[in-house]
C-alpha cells in the first residue's frame, strides 16, 4: 500500500537523511588524490614515500567504502600498491578491484559466525604482514562487532554466539554488549592495532552510536580498550548472566582475566581515528528537506537511547500536544530524531519477526489509536536498511495504515507484547523496505504533523 500524500513527504525527509550519509559520498569528502599526493581527512602524504597500502575493516558500510576509496585510488595504484579485505554482509558482496568483500554472515543475522571468523582472521594475517614504510587503512562502521569476530582461544565461537544473543535478547545497551564483545576477542578492543607492523594506521569510521565513542563503534579494533574484565562481568551480573545462558567457558575467562588484570603491550602501529559520519548529518540534511517542503523543524538529537516501546509512546503523545495544544511549536511540523532504542524480546512460543523501529512505530500506532491519525505521519528506520532479523528498514504509520489494520480487526496490542510488529505493518502496507544502504549510523525518526 502507498502512503498517504503525508505519509509520503515523511518518507522523503527519511530518505533525505538517508542519502547524506551514504558512505560513497562520506569517504569520498574524506579521502582525495592528486598525483603523487594522498589526502587523507587534511593529512597529507606522498605515495612515493609508501610502500603498500593495506585496506582493512568490517561493518555494513564497507562495501560502498571500499569501492569509492578505489575509485579515489585509481586503477594503477590499485594494482601496484593496494590489497584489502572488508568482512561485510552477504547482501553487500560485490566484486571489486582489489578490495575483497568477504560474506562474513548471512543478510539480516547480526551475530557473529564461523565465516566471520574466516575473515577476521584473515584480516589479522593482513596486517601482521606489513612493514614500517606501510599504511593501513581501516574502514570501520556499524555491525562491525558482529561481522569481525575472533574469539580469544580460550572461548569457541559458539560460545560468543550465546552471549550476544543473550545480551540482545535482555535488552543491553551497545555499550553493555560491547564492553562484554572486547574482552572476548582479539580483534575488538585495539586487538588489529596490535596485530599490525604497519608504520602507519588510519581508521575511517561511520559511527552507529551515541556520541561517536572510538572504543565502542564496532568494539574499537584500533582503539585501545580502557574497559576490565571486572565491567564485563558487571553486565552479564546486571542482566543475570548465567548458565546456560551465558557458557560458563565465557565466566570463568573473565574471571581469570580480572584475576591476572592482564595488561595489553602498547600499540605497535601509530594510529589516527576519524569519525567521517554520523547520525548528526542525517538529521541535518532531513531536517533542510523538511523546511523546503514547508515545515517548521523539532529536533531532538541524536542521542536518543530507551526501550522501544517507550519511545513510540513517547513520540506519539508529542506528536499529539503539537497537533492539538500547539505545544511548542504550531503546525506544520516535522519532529526529527536519531538514536537507537533496545527491544525487550518476550519469550514466546509463537512465531514472530520485528525489529526496534517496527516496534517503535507501532507503540506510537496504539498511542494514537482513537484518533485516527488525522494530520499526523510517523515513521522509524534503520539508517542500514536492516531492522532486526528482517528484510526491511522500519515501518510507518498513517491514516491509510489505520485504516487497512482496523479494516482487517488488527489491534496493536497483541502484536506489540509478543514483539510480532512485522506481521502487522505486512497486513497493513506500512513496512519501509529499502534493501542495503550501505551506511549506518543508527536510526532515524520522521513524524510530520500538518
Amino acid at each position: 500500500m502507498d502512503p498517504t500524500p503525508l505519509g509520503r513527504q515523511a518518507l522523503e525527509i527519511w530518505l533525505s537523511g538517508v542519502d547524506a550519509v551514504r558512505s560513497e559520498r562520506l569517504l569520498q569528502s574524506a579521502v582525495r588524490r592528486k598525483g603523487d599526493r594522498l589526502t587523507i581527512c587534511d593529512e597529507q602524504f606522498s605515495l612515493a614515500d609508501i610502500g603498500k597500502i593495506a585496506v582493512v575493516g568490517g561493518g555494513k558500510a564497507g562495501a560502498g567504502m571500499a569501492a569509492a576509496l578505489e575509485n579515489v585510488l585509481g586503477q594503477q595504484l590499485l594494482d601496484e600498491k593496494v590489497t584489502g579485505w572488508i568482512n561485510v554482509p552477504a547482501d553487500c558482496v560485490r566484486p571489486l578491484h582489489k578490495i575483497h568483500l568477504h560474506a562474513a554472515r548471512p543478510a539480516g543475522v547480526n551475530e557473529p559466525t564461523a565465516e566471520g571468523v574466516a575473515g577476521a582472521n584473515q584480516i589479522l594475517e593482513i596486517v601482521e604482514q606489513l612493514g614500517p614504510r606501510d599504511l593501513c587503512l581501516v574502514l570501520i562502521s556499524g555491525g562491525g562487532s558482529a561481522l569481525l569476530p575472533a574469539p580469544v582461544p580460550e572461548i569457541s565461537l559458539a560460545d560468543k554466539q550465546d552471549v550476544t544473543r543473550f545480551l540482545m535478547h535482555a535488552g543491553a545497551t551497545i555499550h553493555e554488549l560491547n564492553t562484554v564483545r572486547k574482552q572476548l576477542s582479539r580483534i575488538k578492543g585495539g586487538g588489529l592495532l596490535r596485530q599490525s607492523r604497519a608504520g602507519r594506521t588510519i581508521a575511517l569510521l561511520i559511527s552507529d552510536v551515541i556520541g561517536d565513542p572510538l572504543d565502542i563503534i564496532a568494539s574499537g579494533p584500533t582503539v585501545e580498550d580502557q574497559s576490565t574484565a571486572e565491567e564485563a562481568l558487571a553486565v552479564l551480573d546486571k542482566y543475570a548472566g548465567s548458565p546456560p545462558d551465558v557458557p560458563q567457558a565465557v565466566l570463568d575467562y573473565l574471571k581469570r582475566s580480572e584475576t591476572e588484570k592482564t595488561s595489553h603491550p602498547a600499540a605497535l602501529s601509530p594510529v589516527t581515528n576519524h569519525v567521517i559520519g554520523n547520525n548528526r548529518m542525517a538529521i541535518a540534511a532531513a531536517a533542510a528537506r523538511a523546511r523546503e517542503l514547508g515545515y517548521a523543524v523539532h529536533d531532538l538529537g541524536s542521542d536518543n537511547a530507551g526501550e522501544a516501546n517507550d519511545c513510540g509512546v513517547e513520540l506519539a503523545n508529542l506528536c499529539r500536544s503539537i497537533r492539538d495544544d500547539h505545544q511548542l511549536v504550531a503546525p506544520p511540523v516535522c519532529v526529527i530524531s536519531g538514536g537507537e532504542p533496545v527491544v525487550h524480546v518476550v519469550p514466546t512460543d509463537q512465531p514472530r519477526r520485528g525489529g526496534r523501529n517496527q516496534q517503535l512505530v507501532l507503540a506510537a500506532l496504539e498511542v494514537l489509536w482513537h484518533d485516527g491519525l488525522p494530520r499526523i505521519a510517523i515513521l522509524s528506520g534503520g539508517t542500514d536498511g536492516e531492522d532486526g532479523p528482517t528484510d526491511v528498514a522500519g515501518a510507518f504509520a498513517d491514516a491509510g495504515v489505520l485504516e487497512k489494520a482496523i479494516e482487517n480487526n488488527l489491534a496493536p496490542r497483541s502484536f506489540l507484547a509478543i514483539n510480532d510488529s512485522y506481521t502487522f505493518f505486512d497486513a497493513c502496507g506500512g513496512l519501509i523496505k529499502t534493501g542495503p544502504t550501505h551506511t549506518n549510523v543508527m536510526d532515524l525518526r520522521v513524524a510530520v504533523i500538518s
